[in-house]
C-alpha cells in the first residue's frame, strides 16, 4: 500500500520567517504569519514577533489599522502620515510581504549635536520637534538637564 506524503510546499508557511507551525492570517493582507504576538514582552522593544512586526512596522499594517481605503501602495494618507525616511523604511523593511516598488528619495536624518546619521527605523534616538539626537548625545543632554535641575534645587 502506497503512503501519500504531503508535499512540504503545500503547507502554509509564515511569509516572513518560513515557519509552518502556529500560523494565522494577517488582518490587513490575509497572508500567513506566525501567531506569536503573545511571545512579545511589553516594553522590551524586541522584534521577535512576526505578527507584531508586520502589524506595527509596515505601511500595510498601518494602513489597515487606520482603516484607510484602497491599497497601502497608493495611499496618500499613508504617504503623508510619516516623515519620508520612516515611510520608506515602513514600506521596504523585512517585515513586509510586499515591498514599496519605487520608494521616494530622502536626506538621511542626522543627530542635531554630533551630526552622525541616525537610521530612524533602526537606531535608538530621541526627538524634540524637528531635532533628533543619537543615543549617545541624548544621554549627554539628559545628564546635563538632570544636573541643571539638581543645581536649581540647591
Amino acid at each position: 500500500m502506497k503512503r501519500k506524503t504531503k508535499n512540504l510546499s503545500d503547507k502554509p508557511r509564515c511569509g516572513l520567517c518560513g515557519k509552518t507551525k502556529n500560523l494565522t492570517k494577517t488582518e490587513c493582507c490575509e497572508n500567513w504569519i506566525c501567531d506569536d504576538e503573545g511571545d512579545y514582552v511589553m516594553f522590551s522593544y524586541a522584534r521577535n514577533s512576526c505578527s507584531r512586526n508586520h502589524r506595527r512596522y509596515t505601511l500595510c499594517g498601518f494602513h489597515s489599522a487606520e482603516e484607510h481605503p484602497g491599497s497601502w501602495k497608493e495611499c496618500d494618507k499613508c504617504r503623508h502620515g510619516f516623515e519620508t525616511e520612516m515611510y520608506v523604511w515602513c514600506g521596504t523593511n523585512e517585515y513586509n510581504f510586499e515591498k514599496l516598488a519605487n520608494p521616494p528619495a530622502y536626506e538621511p536624518t542626522r543627530c542635531s549635536s554630533c551630526k552622525k546619521i541616525i537610521r530612524l527605523g533602526e537606531d535608538g534616538h530621541s526627538q524634540l520637534g524637528d531635532q533628533y539626537w543619537c543615543e549617545s548625545c541624548a544621554a549627554k543632554r539628559l545628564q546635563t538637564e538632570i544636573e541643571a535641575l539638581k543645581s536649581k534645587r540647591k
